[in-house]
């Protein structure tokens, strides 16, 4: 966040205004001002609300400033989580890995993670259950029509997990198309 005070500076060059008229405007202290700009100091709540009101910003893109747009970490990211069919929890393990790593440098990666995140791990306790269901199923012998106790066990593997292949290659497609709104269905939502 320490260049939160350069991207003040610079909107307040191009706006012509100079300090002094800045904290006059903003109703704030000249060397409040004077110690953002200088990044011995961050706005926080009111102030920062007063002087991105005076400078015509919207709060969030001064908060975002730093970051950065990063469309093929953002493709990579949707793409991590075919690892699980290679290795047991990588759909969560590896994603979370890159989510934590870069959600306060990349825009759009900490709102993509949670979402992400979440539905992983629904998933894999849906997935694990129902597979185990089915087992208990084959011990116990069940049969009703056609859901044998293989059937019930085979379900999982025939359904779900496609499931989890496809989804992540069109989530990936949306991205390199930019089309960024709407991902994962979050039922439960574990992380916040």
């Amino acid at each position: 966040m320490n260049q939160l005070g350069n991207k003040i500076k610079e909107v307040r060059k191009k706006k012509g205004l100079s300090q002094e008229e800045l904290a006059e405007s903003a109703k704030v202290n000249l060397r409040t001002i004077q110690r953002i700009e200088n990044n011995e100091n961050e706005p926080r709540g009111k102030t920062l609300h007063l002087i991105c009101e005076v400078l015509d910003l919207n709060t969030e893109d001064v908060l975002d400033y730093g970051m950065h747009t990063d469309k093929n970490y953002l493709i990579f990211f949707q793409l991590s989580v075919l690892t699980g069919v290679f290795m047991p929890l990588g759909n969560i393990i590896i994603p979370f890995i890159l989510w934590s790593t870069k959600k306060d440098k990349v825009i759009g990666l900490n709102k993509m993670g949670i979402n992400l995140l979440n539905f992983q791990i629904t998933w894999t306790f849906f997935t694990f259950f129902s597979i185990i269901f089915g087992v208990f199923m084959k011990i116990i012998h069940f049969e009703i029509g056609p859901f044998t106790g293989n059937m019930t066990m085979i379900l999982p593997l025939i359904f779900f997990y496609p499931l989890n292949i496809i989804l992540p290659i069109i989530f990936a497609l949306k991205v390199r198309n930019e089309r960024m709104k709407r991902f994962y269905p979050n039922i439960i939502k574990l992380i916040k």
